[in-house]
């Protein structure tokens, strides 16, 4: 039986929709990518440069902390509303942001708070919007079906990365930075009128109650923790001994502790502590950390070596991107039809562990000799690595649950990857720091290493070129050491997902319309009617 006569019609559904959840995908990753490309000019027209990290950490902080409730939100009462109401949440908090410090609020003072606070509200929008689009292809394909759908998402993804940086630098060149947030709105409402006339998603009986006292604590658990990661050991918060940071990390700690009671007795849990008894969901969630650690964690500074040691603009650095995400991209796309065809899955996160653990490996050789092509074959590499395993931990770990767990089963392993991001930043940044001022004290008399200020890696490149020689030759080749140093640690986070992937057990993709045909070791959620 071909995979299409397996669920009557259902292909046909996917289809129609799939304009709709490919919009929803390009606006969440679209964002940060325009964003950070604009927001010197940002910084520079609202006078906050004390406080521009808090942009981005807003975001993340709205992003990371609404993640686990959208998904929660959606098994309860139905994706389709749920997922309309993050899109006009994050539209709204686009709208806000482009507004800020304008006439159009009233012209206050301080648009830097506006904006901060805007941000934090477009970030709980986004939460829902990876979430939802992966629990959507969920609910609408079966596991057997749905590796090919979420190679087109992973596609999309890679082509986003790369847009993102060159409309950034189209509108930061040509256009007021308020187009940064405003150009989410077009995309937005498209996505909006076509979900809403085209997205019919199946209707599971469930008990609508939310679980609001475990929703807080884990909010307050996350909160603590993406605070630790923005601002531990950073020239821009604290040390990471500080009574600050130690703060944090009890109040963290306090959160978990008191959060696993509180699941254990709730009607609904937020995230139902049964699943992590399931051990293809622990596994991949594990994996999904892991690979959030080195791959973000070190990918943030592939564009600092090529602008910085290479001397790329910051237009060209995204360009320079294209063979990894191209290599990813063509993979994705590869492996999801494979395991439509085979059913077969278990091999892919070991070989992309594997082939990401060597890309690290190659980006770790590189120096402030190494030739521009030389990267783009490193970066192509890691590439191939990413393609085998960003779609596929999404899939095991969505057949890894019931039906009815669906949207915790996606927004869990969206959330572990995002935390262990923040966590590789946070850790590789202070690598980089430390490693970076032991390679200028070893290179530069100790009255000239003092002299150089990077203020975290962010000098210009054109403030580089004017150095004298005998300064600017040692920099680079500290830098290029620094960085080097980041992707080799990140080989030790990286080489560990092929090792606990090993241990996952292959369970058959169910073939069968969602929520039919699951494996013995877990019941369907009934399917009462459509929306």
């Amino acid at each position: 039986m071909t995979e299409a006569a397996a669920v009557p019609g259902r292909s046909k559904e996917v289809m129609a929709v799939l304009p709709g959840l490919m919009l929803a995908i390009m606006l969440a990753m679209l964002d940060n990518m325009i964003v950070g490309t604009a927001m010197p000019r940002i910084v520079g027209e609202l006078n906050g440069l004390e406080y521009f990290t808090w942009v981005t950490t807003a975001y993340v902080l709205g992003t990371t902390v609404s993640t686990p409730i959208w998904g929660k939100l959606g098994d309860l009462y139905g994706r389709k509303n749920i997922f309309i109401g993050s899109i006009v949440l994050f539209l709204v908090g686009s709208a806000l942001c482009g507004m800020a410090g304008s006439s159009l609020l009233g012209g206050t003072s301080d648009g830097m708070a506006e904006l901060i606070a805007f941000r934090a509200l477009q970030g709980l929008g986004a939460g829902g919007l990876m979430v939802n689009v992966m629990a959507i292809i969920g609910d609408l394909v079966p596991p057997r079906e749905r590796g090919q759908y979420q190679g087109i998402m992973a596609a999309i993804m890679s082509l986003a990365m790369i847009a993102g940086p060159l409309v950034g630098g189209f509108i930061t060149d040509n256009l007021d930075w308020r187009w940064a947030f405003y150009v989410n709105l077009p995309l937005g409402g498209v996505a909006l009128v076509w979900l809403i006339a085209r997205l019919h998603l199946p209707k599971h009986r469930t008990e609508h109650r939310i679980d609001w006292l475990g929703a807080g604590v884990l909010t307050v658990g996350i909160t603590a923790l993406v605070l630790i990661t923005s601002w531990g050991g950073q020239s821009h918060g604290y040390a990471w001994g500080s009574w600050q940071i130690l703060s944090l990390a009890a109040l963290a700690l306090v959160a978990i502790a008191a959060f696993i009671p509180i699941e254990r007795r709730a009607a609904e849990p937020i995230i139902p502590l049964h699943v992590f008894r399931i051990r293809n969901f622990t596994l991949i969630s594990l994996i999904g950390f892991l690979l959030g650690f080195a791959m973000f964690g070190a990918l943030s500074f592939i564009p600092l070596y090529q602008q910085l040691v290479q001397g790329s603009t910051a237009t060209n650095s995204g360009l320079l991107l294209l063979p990894m995400m191209a290599s990813a991209m063509v993979v994705s796309l590869f492996v999801g039809r494979a395991i439509t065809k085979t059913g077969k899955y278990k091999i892919y996160p070991v070989v992309g562990g594997v082939i990401m653990a060597v890309g690290m490996f190659l980006l770790g050789l590189q120096d402030a000799y190494t030739p521009s092509w030389q990267t783009g074959v490193f970066i192509a590499v890691l590439g191939l690595g990413m393609g085998f395993l960003m779609q596929t931990t999404m899939l095991i770990a969505q057949n890894s649950v019931e039906q009815k767990d669906l949207g915790v089963a996606s927004s869990a392993s969206t959330f572990f990857r995002s935390i262990g991001g923040s966590f590789g930043v946070s850790l590789f940044g202070a690598i980089f720091n430390n490693q970076l001022a032991a390679n200028l004290a070893d290179r530069l008399p100790p009255q000239m290493a003092q002299g150089v200020n990077l203020e975290g890696g962010r000098m210009d490149p054109a403030q580089l070129a004017q150095l004298p020689a005998q300064v600017k030759v040692p920099l680079l080749e500290s830098l290029a050491g620094a960085i080097g140093s980041v992707f080799m640690w990140a080989i030790v986070f990286a080489a560990l997902v092929p090792v606990i992937a090993v241990f996952v057990k292959h369970v058959a993709l169910r073939s069968g319309a969602p929520g039919q045909n699951q494996p013995q070791e877990e019941a369907a959620a009934p399917v009462a009617a459509f929306d």
